[in-house]
């Protein structure tokens, strides 16, 4: 399938209901409104395709930049494709599930992620966090360095609260996912998520939304959760 057939597509998709939910949560002009499910028949059709993903991420189309991260081929992509495309990731919908998705299938996605969390930019900082929570829920425990996982965790403890608001929402979710899917610092990742406590996350045109850590790990610890990893990162 080419750009244009497949763009075509996504617009026959396109749900007006969707399109306002994404608009609501950030997304701008030009949007279709595709359910992310609808999406599946013609990636199968595609499987990846670099190139293309390249043409339908440029278009700064939300829909399209998101199918790009379906069907992209990160183990092809350098650290400058991917700062390219955080470049381009204009809100959190973008960032945290489409590049930091993408960035998790890379084989260079800790020294990328790393690069961001330093970065001191609301949405860099908010995808390279994000991509540790990816990592944590597939990749195996011996491929992170228990001794920097506790640092990160001692850093969120003293920072979260005065950090950017979507920085703020992917710190909290990385404590939880450090104590659920990364057994060498489940215990220090609750430690730290008690000592967090509950996080507010202000968000324009909405109410604030309160997210705890603590409670969560705990949720999923009572459902025997604990230790759980995915086969795969992108659906």
């Amino acid at each position: 399938m080419n750009f244009e057939t497949v763009m075509q597509e996504l617009e026959a998709l396109g749900k007006e209901r969707l399109k306002k939910m994404y608009i609501s949560n950030g997304a701008h002009e030009p949007v279709f409104g595709v359910a992310t499910g609808a999406m599946k028949p013609i990636a199968k059709k595609i499987k990846i395709d670099q190139a293309l993903a390249e043409q339908l991420y440029a278009t700064g189309n939300y829909d399209a930049m998101y199918f790009a991260g379906v069907i992209a081929d990160p183990m092809y992509m350098t650290e400058e494709d991917f700062e390219r495309w955080i470049d381009g990731a204009y809100f959190y919908m973008l960032s945290d599930y489409v590049v930091a998705v993408t960035l998790a299938e890379a084989s260079i996605a800790q020294q990328v992620a790393d690069k961001w969390i330093a970065s001191g930019e609301e949405l860099k900082m908010s995808a390279g966090w994000s991509c540790y929570c990816w990592l944590f829920g597939n990749r195996p425990d011996h491929e992170f360095d228990p001794e920097k996982v506790s640092i990160m965790l001692d850093q969120i403890e003293k920072t979260i609260h005065d950090a950017p608001e979507r920085t703020k929402a992917s710190m909290n979710n990385f404590v939880y996912t450090a104590g659920i899917s990364y057994f060498p610092k489940h215990e220090k990742a609750l430690e730290i998520a008690h000592a967090i406590g509950s996080v507010e996350i202000k968000r324009p045109n909405k109410k604030s939304s309160i997210v705890n850590s603590a409670e969560s790990i705990q949720k999923d610890l009572d459902k025997g959760r604990l230790g759980f990893k995915r086969k795969y990162v992108r659906c």
